[in-house]
């Protein structure tokens, strides 16, 4: 699994971040309606469960990318 994500261009997953995780764009996205929703203690619907791992997924896997490519940078630092 780690290695399809180092393997993985940035730019389409910066690109898919901010699409998804700001859609729709009006009148509130998902991403935020479904956090505050976690929050609050009402996200109880498996569609709206769902719909939260759809919106995030995309930020998660850019930060686990990002992650990855710095501590992949500091590994090779390290041993020089």
């Amino acid at each position: 699994m780690l290695a399809i994500i180092d393997t993985a261009s940035l730019t389409p997953l910066i690109i898919l971040a901010v699409l998804l995780g700001l859609s729709p764009f009006y009148p509130e996205p998902h991403l935020t309606e479904k956090l505050r929703m976690l929050f609050q203690g009402t996200l109880t619907r498996p569609l709206d469960i769902f719909d939260l791992l759809m919106h995030a997924a995309p930020i998660v896997l850019l930060a686990l990318k990002l992650w990855r490519m710095r501590w992949r940078q500091q590994q090779t630092t390290r041993s020089m």
